[in-house]
């Protein structure tokens, strides 16, 4: 999914850079993929992101954030994303109830 910068802080696309090439030497910090490079395990280009390691995305501590590839960003992400789903449908449900 594309990100809304207008989200982001101002600085992010600054912020993001230094993490996945100063800091991570252009390397998943998690497995030591190299970015653009076929990615060791699945063999797909790697395209580093930077993770919030606490979910939000005004928290820009260079403590919480993270290059990683798509795999390890995902992998990190999943149990967040499953709980983000299941709120949505309880809240779904208490509006079908509520209603």
């Amino acid at each position: 999914m594309p990100i809304d910068y207008k989200k982001y802080s101002s600085d992010w696309k600054l912020r993001s850079k230094f993490i996945r090439f100063y800091r991570a030497k252009n390397k998943c910090e998690f497995c030591g993929a190299k970015n653009y490079k076929p990615h060791p395990i699945t063999g797909s280009k790697v395209i580093l992101t930077v993770a919030h390691l606490d979910h939000d995305i005004n928290n820009n501590s260079f403590f919480n954030l993270k290059a990683l590839c798509q795999r390890c960003h995902l992998k990190y992400d999943a149990k967040h994303h499953a709980e983000t789903r299941r709120k949505k449908r309880i809240d779904k449900q208490q509006i079908i109830i509520n209603f």
